[in-house]
């Protein structure tokens, strides 16, 4: 039986952090006169944004604990907390030193006497251990808790004794260990990839020429940046989150400060600085960045000159320095590249250091701090320009401008300090944005067409090497799919192999045998007087042959009919034997050559009933053929259940809560339907599982063990909100197995009667539609709260995936087409029945088949890491989701290949699976790749017999798409083989095509348009310029 799982401290990491807090407690200058150490920690909203106390917490104990107040003295350590909390420590109790560490004793709150008598026993602890006590005064709480602790230090003549120990704290977190040195470049990590996700939303803002606003964007890529789509696979190491709002600054008003906030201004595209920061289980790192969009000459100068400030400040930060020596290099050096912008410095300081506080205050990088560099600190570096005037200014709000750049870096111990946060690259060429411009056209045709041409021009602003860096993204994703595939052949060559050798023997089922002995042979009347007898006990018919009784299983009985002819009837019995059932698998024989098998049996008896005689001689025949057909249904209902049984476990016993507080969900249906008739229930948390009760007294457990995946989709966009479990081993409810369930609210109507409404009910739809919105709010906010709840109450031994709606894609899994979403660990459809849940880590590769831009849709197939399990097929993929559903796939690090044919996936499995040494001594799943390196290739495969060749409902399905593309415009051309250059190998490029568009804006607004004429030429705009100039050339 499982028990509940209680989250315990890291003893080892507690003891080595305690460790050096004693160690620094020796050494430090500031704490020699200090005897004990108090630190409080409520429970209020402050205690949530950064402190010392809060810092403590995650550095001592890996987590926050409210309410609590924890006191260190040379002999013990005391910590005062509720039950709950008190547990957590259990690992780390103990009445002996352990090294440095004197003994920890945990103390359970009594609320009776508000922990008047705890309270008074610690404050008699600070009294024996010395007269001053260190503590964090810029913390102050105003609970209950922590109003009584106040409460009882200013009763008591100690309140007058405590010294704050800030500083003195702020030194034993500057110096990271190893651990947390990890944390930091995690949260490098995490930065850099909210980099790269704003500075293409910020592009693609310019590019469109869109009006959004500072706040807006700022609150969008505060709400990105956490993501699954931006991190990628780094959501699952650790708890990540912004350190707080991006601050986005543009358009001459500017303030260099991390204390700033972005304004409802609109986005100006002149210069943009951004700032923002990331933090991975507790420890912060930070960045910023300015962007400028076609700067001019002393502009780029000017940012050089800070680029080299940030340098020589960051070199100057060298173990054994002082910080202040790192402010006075950064002055230095813009004294000698340029002296006139010391006006412009921003000069308050350039930069703190950072870690798990974002910013320490007594380690800001000024010329007032005399704190000692050591090695393995962490500093934001962060200088910057401000007010600077520009003298060539387009626009008024490009007259007065900034700059300003930052990053994190880790101090080593030879002085070559390391970077975290540089591949979000900062230098000019990487941060500067550019118009694309025409060098053929003259001053004078750019200065006529300026007006015109402003809003298209923006459209085609392109970041400088935009179109080499993406090529090297590219580049870079080509070449993570290769390593994939090595990685991938090498894993699946040994997992195969190894595999193979461990399962020589295969598990046969056991014959069915009648008798294991002559004494169980029945003594009836029956078989003494050479009659048929039906055994219903042992599953057997005796049957008389040659005047001697002979037993059979009812196994082998494959069907008997009756017949009535003249005075006679006949039974007759057909028995299995090899080469009965042609295309089926006969486990109830076994196939012996020397053996000689009864095909069949017939039996005559006279239908005339001799005088003196109860029943006639038939009677043994009939009767014993009604017998036989009811044995046939009892053991083929056995045999289904049996086989329906297999992979099944039996579920732990469900151990019951009693608490009043249990996470609860009312009015819930079920899927599969388990229950008998559609009735809702409710769906309760118990110590080790869920219970399901009808209305009508059904239960279903689902135990905490066996869940694999637990999933809750939201009501957005949906008819249906549901918690949707996914099991890891199936369950027999009833008499089926399922390994998946699903617990769920309708929210709206499925359908909808058109013709019910009248004009005269335009208020109460009205209404009808914001009820329907604030009860999906209620819904969604009602099943979130149940799943933190239950996350808390086992201890994220249950947690809740919330499938991603923006990386949806549509697809056909079984018979209909369904909206795919993926989470964090799965591919799943859960609206429809039967649902789709595919797990990711359990997929070997993707290869993506049908694939051709000549088609409206592509197929996808998913190749398991078990071998024997077949293949997922999901249909009917639009083309254009093509290039969406392959960044994910990259994203989670799965191998996917792609080619025009469609294979015989059944035939290839069985061909690894017989001889998987030859299929990988042959290159493995290298074939793919190949296929997919020549999109141009013959469709037709070489030979007819390959496993590899198209499958007949593929090429059918090919060529009928192929006839409904084809107008009879494309013929076959020697020339140009590859369709898909047809574009590119004729006609005007890119550019050309460009400034036939701009020039055709510039002519349509000089003409008086007639209304005619205005309707013909807006439908042709929706395609943009480029629509227009294609269709001119042709």
């Amino acid at each position: 039986m499982s028990e509940k799982r209680v989250l315990q401290i890291n003893k080892d990491l507690f003891h080595s952090r305690a460790t050096r807090l004693y160690e620094h407690w020796e050494t430090e200058e500031s704490l020699r006169d200090i005897h004990a150490f108090v630190f409080l920690m409520g429970s209020d909203d402050d205690s949530i944004s950064y402190s010392k106390t809060l810092s403590l917490h995650a550095w001592l104990y890996s987590c926050t604990i409210v309410d609590t107040i924890i006191v260190l003295t040379k002999k013990q350590i005391y910590f005062l907390g509720s039950s709950k909390k008190t547990k957590y420590f259990q690992p780390v109790e103990s009445g002996e030193f352990h090294g440095k560490v004197p003994p920890f004793k945990a103390m359970v709150r009594d609320k009776s006497d508000k922990d008047k008598a705890n309270m008074t026993a610690l404050v008699d602890v600070l009294k024996e251990a010395g007269t001053n006590y260190g503590f964090f005064s810029k913390d102050r709480y105003i609970t209950d808790f922590a109003k009584a602790w106040t409460e009882m230090t200013l009763t008591s003549d100690i309140h007058q004794r405590f010294t704050d120990v800030s500083v003195s704290f702020a030194r034993l977190f500057a110096v990271k260990d190893e651990k947390e040195i990890t944390y930091m470049k995690n949260s490098a990590q995490a930065t850099i990839n909210a980099w790269t996700h704003l500075k293409q939303r910020i592009v693609t803002i310019i590019d469109q020429d869109k009006k959004v606003k500072h706040s807006k964007l700022a609150d969008e890529m505060g709400n990105d940046f956490s993501s699954v789509v931006v991190q990628g696979g780094l959501v699952d190491k650790g708890v990540m989150d912004v350190c707080y709002t991006p601050i986005i600054q543009s358009g001459g008003k500017y303030v260099l400060k991390y204390s700033a906030e972005s304004d409802d201004k609109p986005l100006h595209f002149g210069t943009i600085i951004s700032s923002f920061g990331m933090h991975f289980n507790s420890y912060c790192t930070n960045l910023t960045r300015t962007l400028m969009v076609d700067p001019p000459k002393d502009l780029e100068s000017a940012y050089e000159t800070l680029l080299s400030a940030q340098l020589a400040v960051i070199n100057a930060l060298k173990p054994g320095a002082k910080v202040c020596d790192a402010y006075k290099a950064g002055i230095d050096c813009i004294k000698e590249a340029n002296p006139k912008l010391l006006d412009n410095l921003f000069k308050p300081n350039f930069g703190f250091m950072i870690g798990i506080e974002f910013r320490e205050p007594a380690y800001l990088i000024n010329e007032k701090c005399t704190e000692i560099v050591k090695e393995n600190m962490t500093f934001t570096v962060a200088l910057g320009f401000q007010n600077i005037k520009n003298p060539r200014a387009k626009d008024e709000n490009s007259k007065i401008i900034s700059l300003m750049v930052g990053d994190t870096i880790l101090v080593s111990d030879d002085g070559s300090n390391e970077i975290l946060t540089e591949k979000a690259k900062s230098r000019t060429k990487a941060v500067c944005i550019r118009y694309n411009e025409d060098p053929k056209s003259g001053k004078e045709e750019n200065k006529e067409n300026s007006q015109a041409s402003y809003g298209r021009g923006k459209r085609s602003v392109l970041l400088n090497e935009q179109t080499r860096n993406k090529t090297t993204n590219e580049e870079k994703r080509k070449t993570k799919q290769k390593e994939l595939m090595v990685r991938l052949n090498e894993e699946a060559r040994d997992r195969m192999i190894g595999k193979s050798k461990d399962t020589n023997t295969v598990k046969e089922k056991k014959s069915n045998v009648s008798y294991k002995k002559y004494s169980r042979f029945p003594q009836t009347d029956e078989v003494k007087e050479r009659l048929i007898y039906v055994d219903k006990e042992n599953l057997s018919v005796i049957l008389p042959i040659f005047g001697y009784p002979v037993p059979f299983h009812i196994s082998v009985i494959k069907n008997c009919s009756q017949s009535v002819e003249g005075d006679y009837t006949y039974l007759r019995i057909n028995f299995s034997h090899p080469g009965s059932q042609v295309g089926q698998k006969d486990s109830s024989t076994s196939v012996n050559p020397l053996l000689s098998y009864v095909k069949e049996l017939t039996f005559r008896t006279s239908n005339i009933r001799e005088p003196g005689e109860l029943n006639t001689p038939s009677h043994n025949l009939e009767q014993s053929y009604r017998f036989i057909k009811e044995m046939q249904k009892k053991f083929k209902t056995k045999e289904a259940e049996e086989r329906e049984a297999e992979g099944t476990v039996k579920q732990d016993k469900l151990i019951i809560s009693n608490s009043k507080n249990n996470p609860r969900l009312k009015d819930l249906f079920v899927r599969p339907s388990i229950v008998a008739k559609k009735v809702s229930g409710s769906l309760e948390a118990h110590v080790n599982g869920f219970r399901y009760t009808s209305l009508k007294g059904d239960k279903i457990d689902v135990l905490y063990n066996n869940i694999k995946h637990s999933i809750f989709q939201p009501c957005d966009n949906e008819m249906i909100i549901l918690i949707h479990f996914n099991l890891k081993n199936p369950v027999l409810w009833g008499k089926k197995k399922y390994s998946d369930i699903q617990f769920y609210t309708e929210v709206g109507e499925l359908t909808t009667d058109l013709g019910k409404f009248h004009h005269m009910q335009e208020k109460d739809d009205i209404k009808a539609e914001q009820m329907e919105r604030e009860m999906r709010k209620r819904l969604n906010q009602a099943f979130q709260n149940f799943c933190d709840k239950v996350t808390k109450q086992t201890n994220d031994q249950i947690d809740f995936d919330i499938p991603y709606q923006t990386l949806g894609f549509y697809g056909v899994p079984y018979r209909s087409s369904v909206f795919l979403k993926p989470t964090s660990a799965c591919l799943v459809s859960l609206t429809e029945w039967p649902t789709l849940v595919i797990t990711l880590s359990e997929v070997e590769l993707v290869h993506f088949e049908r694939v051709s831009f000549q088609l409206k849709n592509f197929d996808m197939v998913f190749v398991f890491k078990d071998y024997t399990k077949p293949v997922q097929f999901i249909q009917q993929i639009p083309t254009h989701q093509l290039d969406s559903v392959k960044e994910w796939l990259h994203s989670c690090d799965i191998r996917y290949t792609e080619g025009i044919q469609s294979l015989k996936w059944s035939k290839i499995m069985k061909t690894i699976i017989d001889d998987p040494e030859t299929f990988f001594d042959d290159g493995g799943w290298n074939f793919l790749c190949d296929e997919s390196g020549d999109e141009g290739a013959d469709v037709e495969s070489d030979s007819e017999e390959s496993v590899f060749s198209l499958s007949e409902a593929g090429e059918s399905d090919e060529s009928g798409e192929d006839e409904e593309y084809d107008s009879g415009e494309v013929t076959e051309d020697s020339e140009s083989e590859a369709s898909l250059d047809s574009d590119e190998s004729s006609g005007k490029d890119w550019s050309d095509l460009e400034e036939e568009a701009a020039r055709h804006d510039r002519q349509k607004s000089v003409k008086d348009e007639d209304e005619d004429l205005s309707r013909k030429r807006k439908n042709p705009s929706k395609g943009g310029g480029f629509g227009n100039a294609a269709k001119r050339r042709r």
